[in-house]
């Protein structure tokens, strides 16, 4: 299968993106995308929250983690990106919380709705 048939039946490649609070995930994603806007923020019920609303209720509690809120930007909207807000920082509860969400997404029917890559 060619590369635009793929693209065709997934539409949105779904990629979790883990690493350190505050270490640069998502500008490290406007880099890759050359663009300096702020991604789009949706929460997990598919509703666009403010970026400061959606950091403010998971970043600013270290440890806490919703990894379901969904990262996309408008310059390339063939990407939904998950961020683990500093998922090394938290102990065993939120590794599992982690672990939960990969499982979550590899049980989905919908190719849409699983996990891509993790980065």
């Amino acid at each position: 299968m060619d590369s635009s048939r793929i693209r065709e039946k997934i539409g949105c490649f779904r990629i979790l993106v883990i690493g350190r609070a505050n270490a640069g995930k998502t500008t490290i994603l406007q880099r890759v995308y050359n663009t300096r806007d702020n991604p789009k923020i949706y929460n997990s019920a598919g509703n666009r929250c403010a970026l400061s609303r959606c950091h403010e209720l998971t970043s600013s509690q270290r440890g806490l983690h919703d990894i379901e809120i969904e990262m996309v930007f408008k310059s390339n909207l063939g990407f939904i990106f998950h961020d683990s807000q500093g998922f090394e920082a938290g102990g065993a509860d939120e590794f599992e919380k982690v672990k939960a969400f990969i499982m979550s997404c590899s049980k989905e029917i919908k190719i849409t709705n699983q996990l891509h890559a993790i980065w």
